[in-house]
């Protein structure tokens, strides 16, 4: 298993999808920090305002609110709505999908016949994959707003440290997720899809939207992406919700892809 993680580690870094996925976070982040960054500032808002756009007392209070935040703070608003699960769920679907596309899980198994050294160092790569990508998006949230304008006051290192960690968990049981995907049509059509979907919240808010409206227990809350968008939140972070939240859906992918790969032909 510690051999095909090894060699799958070696294809990862040599990746040039691995690599797009990476700049296409960092221009995320960028697109957010100038909305924000526009928002925040009064001399916008009041020239807008002159120019006849309707603005509130309620948007000049979300630009000083947006002024004064934390370090911790600023990442969570970049790093909340989702993309950080979207893209390490695409991009594990393109990594894992490229093994049946190209025929190397026919020359894997064939050399390791124990078909759960595959999916566990799929695994091992989920989390490599994700913890990447999750340590450089907070890096990036936190090093580009002084660049347009914005000064969030300082956190501690030691809160920046624990957020990663809390956030990190989500993202690696997500990208188990489109491992799952790509098992199922050995191809990375339904990951892509499952990925954007998923990963924006709809079904956590269809969920939270029909218990909400029949009195059930929330259990929207245990979706990947309402931990990461609510119980990652700075000063909310609940560690029982989110191990539970990651362990069930780990303990689900990790399951099913190694049920769909030990029954079907490769």
């Amino acid at each position: 298993m510690l051999d095909i993680f090894r060699m799958d580690s070696r294809r990862l870094f040599q990746s040039r999808t691995f690599y797009i996925m990476l700049a296409i976070t960092l221009a995320l982040i960028v697109f957010v920090c100038l909305m924000l960054s526009i928002m925040s500032s009064p001399q916008v808002l009041r020239a807008m305002e002159e120019s006849g756009a309707e603005v509130e007392a309620a948007d000049y209070q979300m630009g000083a609110d947006i002024a004064g935040m934390s370090q911790l703070a600023f990442v969570h608003e970049c790093l909340a709505n989702g993309f950080i699960l979207i893209l390490a769920g695409m991009g594990m679907t393109f990594f894992a999908g490229g093994d049946f596309a190209g025929g190397y899980i026919k020359n894997i198994c064939f050399a390791r016949p124990r078909r759960w050294e595959y999916i566990a160092s799929k695994t091992l790569i989920g989390g490599v994959y994700s913890g990447v990508m999750t340590l450089l998006a907070v890096l990036f949230s936190l090093a580009l707003p002084p660049l347009f304008g914005l000064h969030p006051t300082a956190s501690g290192i030691g809160d920046v440290a624990s957020y990663t960690f809390w956030l990190w968990l989500p993202t690696w049981a997500f990208s188990l997720m489109a491992l799952t995907m790509v098992t199922i049509t050995r191809s990375a059509s339904l990951g892509v899809f499952m990925s954007v979907f998923c990963g924006g919240g709809v079904p956590a808010l269809v969920l939270g939207a029909l218990t909400g409206a029949l009195g059930w227990p929330r259990v929207d809350k245990y979706f990947i992406s309402s931990l990461v968008s609510v119980s990652c939140a700075p000063g909310m972070e609940q560690a029982g919700t989110i191990l539970a939240g990651v362990a069930g859906w780990s303990l689900l992918y990790i399951t099913a892809s190694l049920l769909l790969t030990k029954n079907r032909d490769i």
